[in-house]
């Protein structure tokens, strides 16, 4: 009994030492970039009630939340995602405002998964929301802000890879999917699973040539090339659209030079069901997964009563700590030799 108590659950930690001042340096690092700016700093509760993060907000599954209840019964959770909690402040605080919210926080996450291959369960984030503005000006800015932590963190090889999930709302809208088959494709196509996503789409009556328009959505990524190719394939004004605003945020982010850091994906399609628009994450060397995620949530803000458009990113701490620390070494036996 007294060895369990000793331990942390499984999937928590202690951190302390060396690897808590690089935490904080890394922590510290993120929020100024981000405050140059100009976003507002906003401490948020690591317990929320229940519905902010319900399957209707289209946040991570139930069953991946640390649920419990207060002593009035109600359901509490622990908070997994910061965006439901910021649209529910921009609706609650701010339902009168009309110029544009920026804000940045940080704070800890909390996903109750078994399956997440040695990942934590508890995580350090910082990010930043911007609120009240659905131009590509502001997912520019965003992405640039992503761009400038990058460089403040000294991340050399880095890269943003791009999506919109509104390309691949358009085709199932065109094609009559229903909803439940959307969101089975979602999750294979977003996992590049090809022949989970045709086993899908054998099942239903669509012909060959649509199955192939779908399946060939993991295919579009790389550089800007690939836009031209799902331009020429999208045969709706939804899809057009996404990609068109793909063309012009690249135009933006070309005219600054920081087109060398840009790739797209458009089968990158997070499992936050709340994105309306443009996702992207941020990858480099030395990390298995992203370091850098985000992503465009028109119409989020709205379930909680406030009518506005939305776009914000997060940066995992602890990802970017082992990144870090990964190529100091690397550098430091490279130059030895």
């Amino acid at each position: 009994m007294y060895n369990k108590l000793l331990h942390t659950p499984e999937g928590f930690r202690d951190i302390y030492g060396n690897e808590y001042y690089k935490r904080q340096d890394v922590k510290n690092t993120l929020f100024d970039t981000i405050k140059k700016y100009n976003y507002m700093n906003i401490d948020l509760p690591s317990i929320e009630y229940f519905d902010i993060f319900s399957s209707d907000i289209g946040t991570i599954p139930s069953n991946e939340l640390f649920k419990f209840f207060d002593k009035e019964g109600n359901t509490l959770c622990l908070r997994p995602d910061f965006t439901p909690s910021i649209a529910r402040v921009a609706a609650t605080y701010f339902a009168d405002y009309e110029d544009i919210l920026r804000f940045v926080y940080s704070g800890l996450t909390y996903v109750n998964s078994s399956d997440l291959q040695g990942k934590l369960k508890e995580s350090l984030e910082v990010g930043s929301e911007l609120i009240g503005d659905d131009s590509v000006k502001a997912d520019y800015e965003i992405i640039s802000i992503v761009l400038d932590c990058a460089k403040a963190l000294n991340i050399e090889d880095f890269q943003i890879s791009i999506g919109n999930v509104e390309f691949f709302k358009g085709l199932c809208e065109e094609f009559v999917f229903d909803e439940k088959t959307e969101m089975d494709l979602r999750d294979m196509i977003s996992n590049k699973n090809y022949f989970g996503a045709k086993g899908i789409l054998d099942a239903t009556d669509i012909n060959e040539d649509v199955k192939d328009s779908i399946l060939s959505i993991s295919e579009l990524f790389g550089s800007y090339e690939c836009l031209e190719k799902a331009i020429e394939m999208s045969g709706n004004g939804r899809s057009k659209y996404a990609i068109k605003r793909l063309m012009e945020l690249y135009a933006l982010l070309k005219n600054e030079g920081k087109e060398k850091y840009i790739s797209f994906d458009l089968g990158m399609l997070s499992k936050y069901n709340y994105y309306t628009g443009i996702v992207f994450r941020g990858y480099t060397y030395g990390s298995g997964d992203a370091i850098f995620k985000g992503g465009r949530y028109d119409k989020l803000i709205e379930k909680f009563g406030k009518d506005a458009p939305a776009i914000g990113f997060s940066a995992n701490v602890d990802q970017l700590v082992s990144v870090i620390t990964r190529n100091k070494k690397e550098k430091s036996c490279t130059d030895q030799e």
